[in-house]
């Protein structure tokens, strides 16, 4: 496996330095990331971190996240560009889930698509990208918050397909036709259909972005989550208010049809998150996350609603970042667990991240 992992990432760089040699008007860029963490959880319950979110699954233990290098190429002055983005650990694992579960080295792949130009207001793009729909993104140095959020854990994490991106100023619109949601490797025929609007202010301090991801007419055979219809709507907003202080904003609403005869009732889950974010230096940032989900009728997370409250130091040193964060979470059921395997309603988590970008 280990040869497979570092073949893959050896052909993928020499492909495109070869192209690079072929044309003057190319360039080549690396770049990569490597982060880990320690995280307790103060319930200490054994055999159960209270883990409820991606990535950060462990009790009491220092981990690693994920080790990633990824080469952008772009040819013809910009016309033609070229992304081959791999992962190396439990966050490339998770990211790329259905290909983990049939151990295939397509999981280190994150991303792998090439993009052409047809003016310099419309571009296409085929291959594998990261999820436009939500705030929070699967690399560790492009959030402040290092756990994610619920929203982040249960959206889409990517889309394999292609897709078309227009803009006119502050203005842009993406449509895209996919295979089946985080699918690599379609195992069925069903496909899932991308939209983005997006608009700002001129002066780019304030941006939002509406998304959408769905598929209709699955049936029980092709359709690894047993649901006829899957749709899910999302806002971002980002406000920088001063150069020291700006907010962040998601909200999103899935909802999902069953297959007939599920045990499972049909109905939609609703999620809101407030993002604070000050930087009283440049090398010291906090950022408070507000998240509250709201399952009422019980579809999909086991409990009516969910609120998580995370603070994060951000304490850069160059390309290093060192993460202190303290969260709690509250349900409205007892989703948790204490240290004596009681049920909880709530549950706190210590972690300490260190992130490197290069």
């Amino acid at each position: 496996m280990i040869k497979k992992i570092f073949g893959t990432a050896i052909i993928a760089l020499c492909a495109m330095q070869t192209l690079h040699a072929q044309d003057s008007t190319k360039s080549l860029t690396i770049s990569g990331s490597v982060d880990g963490y320690y995280r307790y959880n103060f319930s200490n319950a054994a055999g159960n971190s209270n883990n409820k979110t991606s990535f950060t699954n462990s009790q009491s233990s220092f981990a690693l996240g994920m080790a990633t290098i990824k080469a952008d190429a772009t040819a013809l002055s910009g016309k033609v560009t070229a992304t081959a983005d791999l992962g190396f650990g439990t966050r490339a694992e998770e990211f790329s889930y259905y290909e983990s579960a049939a151990k295939s080295s397509l999981a280190m792949v994150k991303q792998l698509y090439l993009t052409y130009a047809l003016s310099s207001n419309v571009k296409l793009t085929a291959g594998k990208f990261a999820t436009h729909v939500g705030y929070e993104v699967m690399d560790a140095p492009l959030n402040r918050n290092y756990s994610m959020s619920y929203m982040f854990t249960n959206g889409p994490f990517s889309h394999t397909g292609v897709k078309m991106d227009v803009t006119a100023g502050p203005v842009g619109f993406m449509l895209g036709v996919a295979n089946f949601i985080d699918q690599t490797t379609s195992t069925t025929s069903t496909k899932t259909l991308l939209a983005q609007v997006s608009g700002g202010s001129k002066d780019g301090k304030l941006k939002a972005y509406l998304n959408y991801a769905g598929f209709f007419g699955a049936n029980e055979g092709s359709n690894p989550l047993a649901l006829k219809s899957l749709s899910q709507l999302d806002l971002v907003v980002n406000a920088t208010v001063t150069d020291k202080f700006g907010i962040g904003f998601n909200a999103t609403m899935q909802d999902r049809k069953q297959i007939e005869g599920s045990a499972n009732p049909s109905g939609s889950w609703k999620g809101l998150a407030l993002y604070l974010n000050v930087d009283p230096s440049p090398t010291v940032g906090l950022t408070w996350r507000n998240e509250l989900i709201s399952d009422s009728k019980v579809v999909y997370y086991g409990t009516k609603s969910i609120y998580a409250s995370t603070l994060s130091l951000d304490y850069k040193v160059g390309p290093f970042t060192l993460i202190p964060e303290l969260r709690f979470e509250a349900a409205q059921s007892e989703i948790y667990s204490k240290n004596d395997g009681i049920g909880s309603k709530s549950t706190a988590t210590a972690l300490l991240a260190a992130v490197y970008k290069f």
